[in-house]
């Protein structure tokens, strides 16, 4: 079934200028219930130390399973680029995107991982997970 014009009626982001809100849009999930996965992978993400200030650069990856939307990648795109001037620990960032995700797109199930660059001698990564 190809896109309709009434999936696209409440995209806001998708075409138009950038805004600096931490929301996410979607549109409706045409695939069965339980049937689609979907992968969402940033190369190029960056935060920075939240005591010392200096930049952090990460790969950040999305798995879910959508129930009845899907969301929209602009509109998540925008939402990573909110962190860049933000100092977060990265293991609350993966519980931070997660929770925004399951909050905007509700899907069935999400898995959200973040891969720090090697800074000091030490990469990290953090992992999170929802199931409904």
């Amino acid at each position: 079934m190809p896109t309709s014009k009434s999936d696209l009626k409440k995209l806001t982001k998708l075409g138009k200028k950038s805004s600096a809100s931490r929301t996410l849009e979607v549109f409706p999930n045409h695939a069965p219930k339980g049937s689609m996965e979907v992968t969402l992978e940033c190369t190029e993400f960056t935060c920075r130390c939240p005591l010392t200030g200096q930049p952090d650069y990460a790969t950040i990856e999305i798995e879910y399973k959508p129930d009845k939307y899907v969301v929209e990648s602009k509109s998540m795109k925008l939402y990573l680029e909110t962190y860049r001037e933000e100092g977060v620990f990265h293991e609350h960032l993966a519980v931070d995107i997660g929770k925004d995700f399951v909050k905007f797109v509700k899907p069935l199930e999400c898995e959200v991982k973040v891969m720090f660059n090697v800074r000091g001698g030490i990469a990290i990564s953090a992992e999170w997970e929802y199931k409904k």
